[in-house]
């Protein structure tokens, strides 16, 4: 019997721009600009992730379920949440 599947994704560093998440060979830059449930997130929220499928991610401490193609295609998918501002 073959083993599953296992998919591996990596925060590689972290700026106040955003972060870069390793996928297997592809390396993204998730911009705080166009996925705002990131900006306050400490470093532990933001590495602490699983990649249960090849399109999609999930951030269990920020409840944050993403597409994949939503992070190459940013643009394809305009829909932002509103977060509140701090002032």
């Amino acid at each position: 019997m073959l083993g599953s599947a296992t998919w591996v994704a990596e925060v590689t560093h972290v700026s106040r721009h955003g972060f870069w998440l390793l996928l297997g060979n592809e390396e993204l830059h998730v911009a705080f600009a166009e996925f705002p449930w990131f900006r306050a997130a400490t470093i532990e929220q933001i590495t602490t992730r699983d990649w249960p499928t090849a399109d999609h991610l999930y951030w269990p401490m920020l409840d944050v379920d993403l597409a994949v193609s939503s992070i190459r295609t940013p643009t394809n998918f305009p829909l932002v949440s509103r977060v509140p501002s701090s002032g």
